[in-house]
């Protein structure tokens, strides 16, 4: 089995790049996604700043740590598909994944990038341009800036958020040399 965890900012392409790779993979494949495991309802979080409340996504405590973890174990084990990728913000920050992790990938892109991204899909799902800026810049941000950003020095390689097909067609060329 290899291992892949995939960590960067809020819409910095974890997801995109996640699935481009079990594409190419198929059924060898298995992708857990960790925003399947916000507590509902979540935790919230008081802003730094203006002191608004919001519903927190942007910290481990809003998981089900112990279930993302069991669920971790249990597809690392298993014989049924050689390569696991876990994606989402934490993938590099929780020590329990990130050690077991054959390859730790951070994907990097701007802020102002990840910031219009993060409004066409928050707007998409029927937010307020000022309810997803505000949030962005009252926690977000500094969600990303205390726990997210510092994870990059736990990578072995920074990918470019904008990564296009041959950002896959290298790090494919590079798993397919640890698969079985």
């Amino acid at each position: 089995m290899f291992i892949i965890g995939i960590a960067g900012g809020t819409c910095s392409g974890k997801s995109t790049l996640a699935d481009r790779l079990a594409e190419r993979y198929g059924d060898r494949c298995r992708v857990m996604h960790m925003d399947s495991y916000f507590r509902k309802p979540s935790i919230t979080t008081v802003a730094p700043i203006t002191g608004k409340t919001y519903v927190e996504h942007n910290h481990p405590d809003a998981l089900y740590l112990d279930k993302l973890y069991a669920d971790f174990e249990e597809n690392a084990a298993s014989k049924e598909f050689d390569l696991l990728i876990i994606e989402g913000l934490f993938a590099l920050y929780l020590e329990p994944i990130r050690s077991r992790l054959d390859l730790k990938l951070y994907v990097d892109l701007d802020s102002d990038e990840r910031l219009v991204r993060r409004i066409r899909r928050f707007t998409s799902f029927g937010q307020t341009f000022d309810e997803v800026t505000d949030r962005y810049i009252d926690t977000v941000r500094f969600r990303h800036n205390e726990l997210i950003e510092p994870t990059r020095w736990h990578a072995d390689l920074v990918v470019n958020g904008i990564a296009g097909p041959l950002s896959v067609d290298v790090l494919a060329a590079y798993i397919d040399k640890q698969l079985p």
